[in-house]
């Protein structure tokens, strides 16, 4: 768990980040007739189309749907975003300076805590995948969709994070497994049933992968959201 001193820390260098806000900043209620959603962040700024508050702390703490704890009504109002960063600002500034947006504009405030939550544990079975070492210079690629995933040159790290996609749920890589190797995943299902999909996916990582979903307690970091207006403050 974050100590009070080490997130007072976190405060004050944020507040002393380049610029601390953005050059021109818009939030509005968004006025899109569909439910989808966009973000495009560029060095020059962030543009987000019919996003919720909790899209945009998600985005700007880099943290997870299921490790962000808060209001439930963080989802419910929709917003268009446009923000420009000052000139000649460092590359890799815009997370923290929508950090600083956010709680200017919503009053946001969060602290990082260690919670147990629902899960499971990615473990070796009998005959887990063999392992190769990851040829110089090659990057991870890693693709997830309703009827599959696959992944090249990905670790066991990067498998884990791929079906917690696939489960909703937090999934933490306790194979010991070093090393990256080559996944194709695929599955085909009728039932609409969420327990059916959960049973399909644990069966096909067995069976393909000789690796176990085992369903239990994690421990994860987490966000938590102690304060936010539903508004934000004038533009």
């Amino acid at each position: 768990m974050i100590s009070r001193l080490a997130f007072f820390a976190l405060s004050v260098a944020l507040g002393t980040c380049f610029g601390q806000s953005f050059e021109a900043a818009s939030i509005k209620p968004s006025t899109s007739a569909t439910n989808n959603s966009n973000t495009h962040t560029t060095r020059g700024g962030i543009t987000a189309e019919n996003v919720s508050l909790r899209e945009l702390i998600e985005r700007a703490y880099v943290v997870a749907d299921d490790a962000l704890f808060g209001p439930e009504w963080l989802g419910d109002n929709r917003f268009d975003l446009v923000a420009r960063m000052p000139a000649g600002a460092p590359a890799g500034q815009g997370r923290l300076v929508l950090q600083s947006l956010l709680a200017e504009r919503f009053g946001l405030k969060v602290h990082r805590e260690t919670r147990l939550v629902s899960g499971y544990a990615l473990i070796a079975g009998k005959n887990p995948p063999a392992m190769h070492e990851k040829p110089a210079g090659a990057e991870a690629k890693t693709n997830s969709g309703k009827s599959g995933l696959s992944g090249t040159h990905a670790s066991m790290a990067d498998l884990a994070r791929l079906l917690a996609l696939q489960l909703s749920q937090t999934v933490q890589d306790q194979t010991g497994l070093k090393g990256v190797f080559d996944f194709n995943l695929e599955w085909s299902l009728d039932s609409a049933r969420p327990e059916d999909r959960v049973f399909t996916i644990l069966t096909t990582v067995e069976e393909k992968l000789g690796l176990k979903l085992r369903p239990q307690k994690v421990s994860v970091d987490v966000l938590v959201v102690d304060h936010a207006e539903r508004v934000p403050t004038e533009n």
